[in-house]
């Protein structure tokens, strides 16, 4: 009989044995880990609104007036007001027709990409497209083609051969969440449009960061087009938690009959739709955190480039910081958290072999003074171990 214990060894042997850390607090610049007070540099809080007031009187108010639980899928008897009111509020935050709400990000990959595609369609993947659309696309057994990231010339090469396909889907993250990187958005729309596909748009670490208003990835690239499927989290930039999609009346609909992560699951809590609410009326009428947001950042990637540090400009606030080797990364890690910094490691298989990393996140609730210490402890760590 198979063991899991011996798989876990082997897990433990390579360096790529998980475990949890128990956050005591709420999430926020700094969080509480074994009675202990760190910088929090992982998370996706890019705005710090995870423990922002407002949110949490909207979510109190909701619960006095609609209870905690939906009771069921929003097909049955779960579609409250605080759903519709929220699905309004995003597709005019995003300049669509309509939208749709589902429970998580994961849910809402899987539900709608497999509702997108049959065994008689193909879809083309960004090989650093995050693991939820891979597993959608397992999920819908439509051809799968998974091209070089970010290589126009490689997709090119694989839609010529798919003209016999009923349905063509090319499926991207707009901001990769391991590397921080864009999207080519303008390349693969001039590919869907010469080679008639949809293209699907996974905004999860985009919406309310990108753009001058915070709309994501389009309103960054000053794109529009009728081939885009939206889907984005309100569990990063926004604070709370839960997923949407957004397009056409039509579109809509579809998923509502087709989705099956959607049609088979209870809704989203009230409370949960309130929070969402309150975050992108905060995104929509104050740029100021997305401004300290960018100032942030810009402060950061400057540091660690004064102190040898080789990062990308990209204006996300992700900053891959390469170290390859999975037990230094490991070491790393823990040399931060004993100075005081949570940052975890970042292995195979979530990223390559070869490229372990510390994913760096910054957020508008940083200080300065934050920052400052964390790039002096990152550099001395760098340093003892041979990163630098």
């Amino acid at each position: 009989m198979h063991s899991f214990k011996e798989e876990l060894d082997s897990l433990k042997q390579d360096g790529l044995f998980r475990q949890l850390r128990l956050i005591e607090s709420s999430q926020g610049s700094h969080v509480s880990i074994n009675n202990q007070t760190l910088l929090n540099l992982c998370s996706n809080d890019y705005l710090g609104l995870c423990n922002d007031s407002r949110l949490k009187i909207a979510a109190i108010e909701a619960i006095k007036k609609y209870g905690f639980g939906s009771g069921a899928s929003r097909l049955v008897c779960g579609n409250m007001l605080l759903h519709e009111m929220l699905e309004e509020v995003i597709a005019e935050f995003k300049e669509t027709e309509s939208a749709l709400v589902f429970n998580s990000g994961y849910c809402a990959n899987l539900g709608m990409i497999a509702a997108l595609s049959t065994k008689d369609d193909i879809i083309f993947s960004d090989r650093f497209n995050h693991a939820s659309i891979l597993d959608g696309a397992i999920l819908s057994r439509a051809k799968l083609r998974r091209y070089p990231h970010k290589d126009m010339f490689s997709l090119e090469s694989l839609l010529k051969q798919a003209s016999l396909f009923k349905r063509r889907l090319i499926v991207t993250d707009t901001v990769f969440s391991m590397d921080g990187d864009l999207a080519p958005l303008y390349e693969i729309l001039n590919l869907a449009d010469k080679y008639d596909c949809f293209v699907f748009l996974d905004e999860a670490h985009a919406t309310g960061v990108l753009g001058s208003l915070g709309k994501g990835a389009l309103e960054y690239f000053n794109i529009k087009s009728e081939r885009f499927i939206q889907m984005g989290t309100l569990s990063k930039a926004l604070g709370g938690f839960g997923a949407y999609v957004c397009g056409s009346k039509t579109l809509i609909d579809y998923f509502i009959n087709k989705a099956r992560a959607f049609i088979y699951t209870t809704a989203l809590p009230p409370s949960v739709c309130a929070s969402a609410i309150t975050a992108f009326g905060i995104i929509k009428n104050d740029d100021s955190l997305r401004n300290k947001l960018r100032h942030n950042l810009q402060f950061f990637r400057d540091g660690l480039r004064e102190r040898g540090f080789k990062v990308l400009d990209d204006p996300t606030p992700i900053i891959p910081l390469l170290v390859n080797d999975i037990k230094k990364t490991m070491d790393f890690s823990r040399l931060l958290f004993e100075a005081g910094i949570f940052l975890q490691a970042i292995r195979p298989p979530t990223v390559p072999k070869g490229t372990s990393r510390l994913r760096i996140t910054v957020s508008a609730a940083h200080k300065e003074e934050d920052l400052e210490f964390a790039l002096d402890k990152i550099k001395m760590i760098g340093k003892q171990l041979g990163v630098i």
